[in-house]
């Protein structure tokens, strides 16, 4: 490539590659809300009855099917995050390996 970014690199408006999004906000946001999702769910179990452990035992178990079904937004824009962010890091080394052969596209 004629402009350095490689193929499958996300390109910014201004030509060059594009910063990946953060990461944080969402990776926060969805173990927060897991955190939430779990502890709500184990006060439910524990008002209906069930005593301390089991309750918190079930409660866990109970919260992966629920958090992945209200988490799902979430979680998908963290996968696109991170994904994007490999592939800039991707793109990133690639870039450095051909600096530092001596093969730097920027020379053509």
């Amino acid at each position: 490539m004629a402009d350095g970014t490689g193929a499958g690199t996300p390109g910014a408006p201004t030509g060059g590659p594009a910063t990946p999004p953060r990461v944080g906000g969402p990776l926060a946001l969805y173990t927060v809300g897991r955190v939430l999702i779990t502890a709500a769910l184990v006060a439910v179990i524990w008002v209906a009855g069930l005593p301390g452990f089991p309750a918190l035992l079930f409660g866990l178990l109970l919260s992966m099917p629920v958090s992945h079904l209200l988490l799902r937004g979430v979680r998908d824009r963290l996968t696109e995050a991170l994904a994007a962010r490999s592939v800039a890091r991707r793109a990133e080394k690639e870039d450095l390996r051909a600096r530092l052969s001596g093969d730097d596209p920027g020379d053509d």
